[in-house]
């Protein structure tokens, strides 16, 4: 069966391949139902907009033994929480090849974009799913590989839009799709959804990828 991917807001995607579902990056700006009926969880890195103890918690209790991948930073964090009792936590890092559900899952980076010289790094790691699409969290991580599909991050206190240009022209996906908008109006979106077009113009320096807005719950195929 095909891979499904559904935008779930913000930074959260779900991954359905027949009937087993994998979740990334659950936050608490993610839709409230992000985590129903997941099978799994993958976690890329500690800022909240990207884990949502809550969900996890609520994951965790409606599927005992639920598998939850992450970084050691994020492991930590739900163990001292307890969010995660009663799951099966996994800590993963930049190089692992796992397979997850029958669905093939590398993990690629090891910490997330420079926000300022005065905060303290954080960890971030990305998941490149069967091969073809790249959800890199919060950095802006190149796998080495040709991909399809890749997620970018619109609006961050790291993100630089020419630096986001670059790094889609250096990774040459065939398509992108934007997320990480959480608070951005309609004007705000059409705005970042010019920029980043496939080709150049007056007002947008040309990605060369196909540019596309998901739409929450609504299924891409892989």
């Amino acid at each position: 069966m095909t891979i499904e991917l559904t935008w779930a807001g913000h930074s959260c995607v779900r991954v359905q391949k027949d009937d087993f579902t994998l979740v990334i990056d659950p936050g608490f700006v993610s839709a409230a139902n992000a985590t129903d009926g997941a099978d799994a969880l993958l976690i890329s890195h500690e800022h909240i907009d990207h884990y949502d103890v809550t969900k996890i918690a609520a994951a965790v209790a409606a599927r005992p033994g639920l598998p939850i991948y992450t970084n050691p930073s994020v492991a930590e964090l739900l163990e001292q929480s307890g969010a995660a009792a009663g799951g099966k936590m996994r800590v993963v890092g930049h190089g692992d090849n796992l397979t997850i559900g029958g669905i093939p899952v590398q993990i690629h980076g090891e910490w997330h974009a420079p926000i300022h010289r005065d905060l303290k790094p954080v960890r971030n790691v990305g998941f490149l799913i069967d091969h073809k699409f790249f959800h890199p969290g919060d950095a802006l991580t190149d796998p080495h590989t040709r991909i399809d599909l890749l997620t970018c991050p619109l609006i961050g206190l790291y993100t630089k839009n020419g630096e986001l240009v670059d790094w889609i022209r250096r990774l040459r996906p065939n398509r992108v799709a934007p997320v990480h908008d959480f608070g951005l109006t309609d004007l705000g979106k059409a705005g970042e959804d010019g920029f980043f077009a496939k080709d150049r113009s007056q007002l947008a320096p040309g990605t060369g990828a196909t540019y596309f807005r998901p739409t929450v719950g609504t299924p891409i195929p892989l």
